[in-house]
């Protein structure tokens, strides 16, 4: 019980810690600090008491651990199932009206409250009243699973966190429906060391989850962190080198401009050439720089009142004569009104669609479609081209990392695309596997966005 007490507090900390501002995160890890304190609960009773009263500790001590014991216990009961189903709701994104989202937490709360009122009190062999709670228990377990097994999520590369998630979560909390409250109901007490294994399965996929696609946004929140860090490093370096290089690049246009004159006026031509060389040197390390930092510095929106999918079309439209001979399939339903900076988001659109592009040298085909859920509108961009291995998608989003020899490429398309699409409260997916193509998933928050269709505008356009 040990394991599970540390496995569960452990996970509880990550996934507060992570995004303590969501209310599915604060929901999760409220169900596995409930989780452990059922681990704890069983750590006193099977060690931790024994041990105090085998050393000769006090009474006062034995009390206090006993309360403890007490307490931890009837909690773990009593809310593994309340939280697994508030998780489930927030999880499942149902949108309730303001006053039921409220009271809701406070409504499922009532079988708690007169089962503590009205049932006998703890004691080591019968902490609850299992044949009264597994009435209340049950369903709200069962009614958390359907909510979290339904829950819709497009893109495959959303799927497989989602699925992460439910071979995380939900076969620990089922086997514990049935040892914790079924079974006891049936006169099978102390069922629960039985639990041990299958916590600790969950917590191995939730392991693997943090080091491959995800869990809850936790991996992404890490990525952003080390996004951040790389980002604030390189737009100050960038910016100090900006600086320095317009200073010295001024130095050199001077006094090039000065020479420049005394090889005209000396009628110098092979003086001339070699000032004219200088000058366009000094100009193209300027250019360099600045580019290099206009991508890396903070944007910040300027957003206006747009159809999202006319914005996408016209990035579209100007990447036309870069095409070749890739077939570029266009699935856009027009109607839906957003704020949003539209500059911004057709260059995170082109850099995608542009790296598309030239992964597959400018022949196969290329679809953009714009779909939606309850939340979100989704930009799908994908390719034909040769895919990622796990190395280049690891590395994708960094910084200055290319695979391209291109002088003209820093390896900033994607990380700039990232950063617009967070500045706009959204989120960038990328799917990809060595010989299958690669597709981006650009999930815009309908709420951030202020979005509206508008049934008068609509139309499906194909292209």
């Amino acid at each position: 019980m040990l394991f599970v007490f540390i496995a569960l507090w452990t996970v509880a900390s990550i996934v507060w810690l992570s995004d303590p501002g969501s209310a599915v995160n604060r929901r999760l890890g409220a169900l596995a600090f409930s989780g452990g304190a059922g681990a704890l609960a069983a750590l006193l009773d099977l060690s931790w008491l024994p041990y105090a009263i085998e050393q000769g500790a006090g009474q006062s001590v034995q009390l206090l651990l006993y309360r403890l014991q007490a307490f931890s216990s009837v909690f773990s009961y009593y809310f593994v199932p309340y939280f697994f189903l508030l998780f489930a709701i927030s999880y499942r994104s149902i949108r309730l009206k303001r006053g039921l989202a409220l009271s809701l937490p406070w409504i499922l709360l009532i079988p708690i409250v007169l089962c503590t009122l009205f049932t006998p009190p703890y004691n080591t062999m019968h902490p609850i009243t299992f044949t009264i709670v597994v009435w209340w228990a049950v369903p709200y377990i069962a009614a958390g699973a359907y909510l979290v097994l339904s829950k819709r999520v497009p893109p495959a590369a959303m799927a497989r966190t989602h699925w992460m998630v439910c071979f995380a979560v939900l076969p620990p909390v089922l086997f514990a429906m049935a040892m914790n409250y079924i079974l006891p109901s049936l006169g099978m007490l102390r069922m629960w060391v039985y639990n041990t294994w299958i916590v600790g399965l969950g917590t191995l996929v939730f392991v693997l989850g943090l080091f491959t696609y995800g869990f809850m946004g936790i991996r992404i929140l890490i990525d952003r962190k080390r996004y951040d860090s790389t980002l604030r490093a390189v737009t100050s370096g960038t910016a100090m080198l900006n600086h320095a290089i317009k200073n010295d690049a001024g130095k050199l246009r001077l006094f090039g401009e000065k020479m420049k004159r005394y090889a005209i006026q000396t009628e110098q031509e092979e003086l001339l050439a070699d000032v004219e060389a200088v000058l366009s040197a000094s100009r193209h390390m300027e250019e360099m720089v600045a580019r290099v930092h206009k991508r890396t510095e903070d944007l910040t929106l300027r957003p206006e009142r747009a159809d999202l999918a006319e914005a996408v079309e016209e990035a579209l439209r100007a990447l036309e004569p870069s095409l070749g001979a890739v077939e570029l399939q266009v699935f856009m339903k027009r109607g839906w009104l957003c704020s949003f900076d539209r500059a911004q988001t057709a260059e995170a659109v082109t850099n995608i669609a542009m790296n598309a592009i030239e992964a597959m040298n400018r022949q196969g085909k290329l679809t953009v479609a714009l779909t939606e859920t309850k939340r979100e509108l989704i930009l799908e961009i994908a390719d034909t081209g040769p895919g990622m291995d796990r190395t280049l998608r690891m590395n994708a989003f960094d910084p200055f990392y290319t695979t391209k020899r291109t002088g003209h490429n820093f390896g900033l398309g994607l990380p700039y695309a990232l950063h617009v699409m967070r500045k706009h409260k959204g989120t960038l997916h990328m799917r990809s596997k060595k010989g299958e193509g690669t597709t981006f998933y650009l999930s815009f928050p309908k709420l951030a966005l202020q979005a509206e269709y508008e049934h008068t505008r609509t139309e499906e356009r194909m292209r």
